[in-house]
Formats: structure tokens, sequence, C-alpha cells
């Protein structure tokens, strides 16, 4: 068996695992959001913690679409692996982050995210910091073929999400948010649009 096919073969089964924690993550999102239905009145909603689950569940998505890159890597090592399945346990934090287990100790959602805002910040910025270690993974072309605005780009969500982390100023909040969103979706289009 030659080494592409070794290769091949070990993508699919790392693309299975990271489906397996991916998936928790999106389920858990969107069993919160059920939740949200389910039970309007169990803890009012707050909008900017809406925008950060459709940011996760965005973010989620094209994480999923662009890991398919890893296909071009000549030999994946458990490292690699480790690694790999260590970035999509943080996309799970930060789902769970926004999502707790039990709201009984809150009276709305913007009470609980701003009361948990440190540990999702800091979740944010840790896979941000790891989104970079991944695109250098895929080769030192590729991380350069994003241009500067890759790396500017990172470092700007991660000072804006420091600010957030020390903030509880609702309207700060809310412009970061809007402009994450925003500019995921740019971001998303302009770069990875059709996989290559």
């Amino acid at each position: 068996m030659d080494a592409a096919v070794t290769a091949a073969e070990t993508f699919t089964h790392i693309r299975v695992v990271m489906g397996m924690v991916v998936s928790l993550s999106l389920a858990r999102l969107l069993n919160g959001l059920a939740g949200i239905v389910q039970h309007p009145r169990a803890a009012r909603i707050y909008p900017v913690h809406l925008g950060w689950v459709a940011f996760l569940f965005l973010f989620l998505v094209h994480f999923w679409w662009w890991e398919y890159r890893l296909h071009a890597l000549p030999v994946i090592g458990f490292a690699a692996y480790l690694f790999l399945i260590a970035f999509c346990a943080l996309f799970f934090f930060l789902c769970a982050l926004l999502f707790p287990t039990s709201m009984q100790d809150y009276d709305s959602y913007e009470h609980y995210f701003l009361s948990r805002r440190t540990w999702f910040f800091g979740f944010l910025a840790a896979m941000l910091v790891t989104d970079i270690i991944d695109t250098a993974l895929k080769g030192w072309d590729y991380f350069l073929s994003l241009g500067y605005e890759y790396p500017a780009r990172t470092v700007v969500y991660i000072v804006l999400g420091i600010i957030a982390a020390i903030t509880t100023d609702r309207r700060y909040h809310a412009a970061f948010v809007i402009f994450a969103l925003a500019y995921q979706f740019y971001w998303i289009f302009r770069v990875y649009d059709i996989l290559t």
C-alpha cells in the first residue's frame, strides 16, 4: 500500500472522529435553541447571546468545510490528530458555554452570558490561536495564500474578545457580535466559497 492511499485512509478516519465532536457541538447549539422555543419563559433571551450562537453555528459549519484541505497533507501523524481533536473540543466548550445544562441560577441569558463572558471569550481566543496553527498545518504556501488579512483578522478578533471579556457594556457586546457575524460571512464567501 503506498503512502498516498495510507494518508487518504488516515484523513477519512480523522474526519469521522472530528465529525463526531463537531456534531456534538452543533447538537448543543440546536438543543439550546430548541429549549428556548419549548420553554420561552424559562429564561429571557438576549440578542447578543443569540448572535454568538449564530456566529458559532456558522463557524462550526465553516470549520467542517475548510478542514477538507487536510486531504492534501502527505502524512498525518498522531500529534496532528490529537491537535485536531483538541481544536474540535474548543468548539464544543464554546457551545456548552452558550447553553449551560441548567439556567436555574440565572434569570436571563443576558445575566448568564455576561457572568460567563471571561470564559467564553477566553475559549474564543484559544480557538482562534488554534486556528492559526491549524492553517499552518495545511502548509506554509496555503497559509501565505490567505495574505496578511488572515493573521490581522485573528488579532483583531482576539483584541476585541479581550475587551469583551473585561467590559459589561451592552453596546460594545452588541457591536462586537454584529461585526463578528458580518465579517465571518464576508470571509467565508470571499475566501472559502468553493473547495479546491
